[in-house]
């Protein structure tokens, strides 16, 4: 019964995830507009995976020390704070701040939930919970940027902003009573070296070169020399942060889990834009680039459900992935149609979900590695590739969205070549 509860948190707050999404995307030109930050995309999309990424060294340590339950207190004071903070800022660092401090709220559980259900799930159960979550995208990609503009019509962008936060907060707590009394994974042993940064077993520096090189991009304004730096050192941080042979696309889970960066950087980071790109580059209105938002993450779970109905081995993130890069590429340099960014946009959204329920799959199925390091291994990788998609995209994007999404689309190539290594050993 306890695993089932952790799966079905697991799924809230997957449904949680995607209805804040949805709204951040939504309101994202509006925000923008409002607080004179065109030009300062990276700082309004990145704040909340700066803090997630920041969080997740310390929280291994705030999990055995406080507990699960005061963590989850702790956590839902400085998400409620931190989006509170966003929702009134009249600057752009403000609404970056609040954002971070939600994110970072969010980091202290992530870690913990997700070794519980590898330790918890068999391989089986993980791949239909991993289903499952894609299928949390369906309704508020379909409903969720009308039902935004809507609220932000009637009440304003701000309050639009806080409507997530009784979704998040159920899924949280789901999550935190599913574990309840079980202690952090690696608490008061040492069963091997320490892999990630929420592994629990002590803080490794290394881990913050990649939320500080990622700061550095979105802080450069316009100084690319700062901005390479910065891209450099988080680049050096994720290579070693990850697993051993990830950079070298060594066969199996690292070739899965460059893959995954790879996917992360590309696809979230186009996501991030995309009505900006709609709005600007398309010139149509934010109703219709809010249509064009929701497609790919529709398709993308509609997908999933029919994928993960097949063997694992017999499903194709390699050639899923290279649909979505074509997809990317078309949003890039293709017409500037409306029904083309619409086609295109939910094409890709069916590569993710022909691709990730078996790149996922891959990249936490091991032999030799504990839970807590697949669990770290996949979160870093994934999230790390949206926070340089996000940051990187977002400074790209102030000069040339045309350049932003070129470089999306080169990111998921790579990520298909990557994929081609990922099936494990025979």
């Amino acid at each position: 019964m306890s695993n089932r509860r952790l799966a079905v948190g697991i799924v809230a707050l997957e449904f949680a995830a995607a209805v804040s999404t949805f709204v951040g995307s939504t309101l994202l030109p509006i925000v923008a507009a409002d607080l004179g930050a065109r030009d300062r995309l990276g700082l309004l999309i990145a704040g909340g995976t700066l803090g997630l990424f920041v969080a997740m060294p310390l929280a291994g340590t705030v999990l055995r020390g406080l507990g699960a339950g005061r963590t989850l207190a702790a956590g839902t004071a400085f998400y409620v704070g931190g989006l509170v903070v966003a929702a009134t800022a009249q600057q752009a660092w403000a609404f970056a701040l609040g954002r971070f401090t939600a994110g970072a709220a969010g980091g202290l559980l992530a870690v913990f939930g997700i070794s519980a259900a590898i330790r918890r799930l068999d391989e089986r159960l993980r791949l239909k919970v991993v289903a499952a979550s894609s299928a949390m995208w369906i309704l508020p990609a379909m409903v969720g940027p009308a039902a935004t503009l809507a609220l932000e019509h009637a009440a304003g962008w701000r309050w639009a902003l806080l409507a997530p936060v009784p979704v998040v907060l159920a899924g949280r707590f789901l999550v935190v009573s599913a574990v309840r009394g079980e202690p952090p994974s690696g608490a008061g042993r040492d069963d091997g070296p320490d892999d990630g940064p929420g592994d629990g077993q002590r803080l490794r520096p290394v881990a913050l070169l990649i939320p500080a090189g990622a700061a550095a991009v979105v802080l450069a304004g316009g100084v690319w020399p700062v901005a390479a730096v910065g891209a450099l050192a988080a680049v050096a941080g994720t290579i070693a942060l990850l697993p051993a042979g990830t950079a070298r696309l060594r066969r199996g889970a690292p070739a899965a889990l460059a893959a995954m960066t790879l996917f992360g950087a590309g696809y979230v980071g186009a996501d991030s834009l995309v009505t900006v790109l709609l709005t600007d580059e398309y010139g149509v209105s934010l109703a219709r680039a809010a249509a064009v938002l929701g497609a790919a993450p529709l398709a993308w779970g509609l997908t999933s459900l029919v994928v993960t109905r097949l063997a694992p081995e017999r499903q194709v993130p390699a050639a899923g992935l290279a649909l979505t890069a074509a997809a990317t590429a078309v949003l890039a340099a293709g017409p500037r149609e409306f029904a083309v960014a619409l086609v295109a946009w939910a094409l890709g959204g069916v590569g993710v979900g022909l691709a990730y329920p078996g790149l996922y799959l891959r990249a936490t199925t091991g032999t030799s590695a504990r839970a807590a390091q697949l669990a770290t291994a996949v979160i870093t990788a994934e999230t790390v590739g949206g926070l340089l998609g996000q940051a990187g995209g977002g400074a790209l994007a102030s000069t040339s969205l045309t350049a932003a999404y070129g470089t999306f689309a080169v990111m998921l190539a790579a990520a298909a070549l990557a994929a081609t290594r990922s099936p494990r050993p025979r």
